[in-house]
């Protein structure tokens, strides 16, 4: 029973997909079918509603909404520029300068709006014209650009850790968010490491510009607002001030009250934000809602014993076990939004995860890490054509540059999945070793 409903659910599912129907209602209805067999239909149906009820039904989902609307405001709000500022003060010296900028600014502000393709939108749009004018090729650039936007989906906030916490069995937020940090700016450091490299085979120089300490200060100051967003949104969750869901209220009232300040945003901008923030919302919510009656099927016909079992099959090694789940994940995050695939294979991987030793916030990073992969490369990647469309180039001609940067992000998923210390690290210090067992 368990191989049929998880052979019909997969291939209804892929089946769907390849004809061009919407991903909430290929999951629905893939999940109905399938689950169909091991219930009777109408049955099915009923307990179908009940659980996109019940998946959506949950407190903490209402921080989705609020950070994806701090997100926009902020990618309107002018703390884009500032950030940038702040960023080539830090690097602007290092050859190849406005890479490195690009990388810090994708960096800080990925965690603070917590989106990566705002992040390579908003960065690439203002560093990469300047760039391109100190002589920069606008592939070189647009690489760099691309391959370090994800960071703000590891780096907190993020609605796809807070996702993961939901479809996981409420794992803590707060540990997911602190986990993130050492390998999101691992990651950073690493794509920046590839880029210095290749800027000294490019000749490219450090910024010739001259820093006088009062336009450092001023500089500083000016980002200074915009970077206590994350100590004040994380400190408070960490600290115990407030949920993360009043976390994202803050982030709120707080990037509007910035982008006010910065006159940077207008009524009539706000009541697009508010729009296109609803309509994203929606989307997300709607996912979630289908999602939870795929994983009620997928526990309730116990396909993740299953897996367990086929995987101890090919070898009963951990190492083996979890580099197989890593190459499938990296092969799915290439057709399959990162929201959608945490939905559907957290709830068949994370018990045999757990098995092999990792804690669910350990596995958390893991599976977020292999699926932001996902979003730079082909065919479906989402920050590589946002990044593409930005520089004003090609997908051909920026695959082949991106090569050196995918092998370093790789290494460094390697580490994260065979050493968890690296993500369990800060959770541990700020005291969340139960979340860790």
């Amino acid at each position: 029973m368990t191989a049929t409903v998880g052979l019909t659910m997969a291939l209804v599912l892929i089946a769907l997909l390849l004809l061009g129907v919407p991903i909430c209602i290929s999951i629905a209805i893939s999940s109905v079918i399938a689950g169909a067999q091991a219930l009777d239909f109408n049955m099915m149906l009923q307990t179908g509603a009940q659980r996109t009820f019940s998946g959506i039904s949950v407190f903490t989902l209402i921080a989705i909404p609020f950070f994806i609307l701090a997100g926009n405001i902020m990618n309107q709000g002018g703390i884009a520029l500032r950030l940038m500022n702040f960023a080539r003060l830090l690097v602007g010296k290092v050859p190849g300068s406005f890479a490195h900028t690009n990388s810090m600014a994708n960096m800080m502000f990925g965690a603070i709006s917590g989106s990566g393709v705002a992040a390579a939108s908003a960065m690439g749009s203002i560093i990469g014209p300047i760039a391109e004018k100190e002589g920069y090729s606008k592939n070189y650039m647009a690489v760099i650009n691309i391959a370090t936007a994800p960071t703000g989906l590891l780096i907190p906030p993020s609605n796809v850790l807070i996702t993961y916490s939901l479809v996981s069995g409420g794992t803590s937020v707060a540990a997911l968010f602190l986990a993130g940090y050492i390998p999101g700016i691992m990651w950073g450091l690493g794509c920046m490491v590839v880029g210095y490299f290749t800027a000294l085979r490019l000749g490219y120089k450090g910024d010739t510009q001259k820093i006088t300490l009062s336009l450092a200060a001023k500089i500083t100051l000016d980002a200074l607002p915009s970077l206590l967003l994350i100590l004040i949104v994380i400190g408070g969750i960490v600290a115990g001030a407030f949920t993360a869901t009043e976390g994202a209220v803050v982030a709120v009232v707080y990037s509007l009250i910035l982008s006010i300040i910065y006159r940077a945003i207008t009524w009539k901008d706000l009541k697009r934000i508010y729009a296109e923030s609803a309509a994203m919302t929606g989307i997300i919510v709607l996912l979630i809602g289908v999602s939870s009656i795929m994983s009620w099927v997928i526990s309730f016909v116990n396909i993740p014993d299953a897996v367990g079992d086929m995987l101890n099959g090919i070898s009963s090694n951990k190492i083996v076990i979890l580099l197989i789940i890593n190459i499938f994940l990296l092969f799915v995050g290439t057709f399959l939004d990162t929201t959608p695939a945490i939905l559907i294979f957290t709830p068949i991987f994370l018990p045999i995860a757990i098995q092999c030793g990792l804690s669910p916030v350990e596995f958390g990073i893991v599976i977020t890490y292999n699926l932001c992969i996902g979003t730079i490369t082909p065919p479906v990647g989402n920050i590589l054509f946002v990044g593409v469309k930005v520089a004003k180039t090609s997908i051909e001609r920026v695959i082949k540059p991106l090569l050196p940067y995918y092998a370093v992000i790789i290494a460094i998923l390697m580490i994260c999945t065979y050493f968890p210390a690296v993500s369990s690290f800060i959770p541990e210090l700020a005291g969340y070793e139960a979340t860790l067992k």
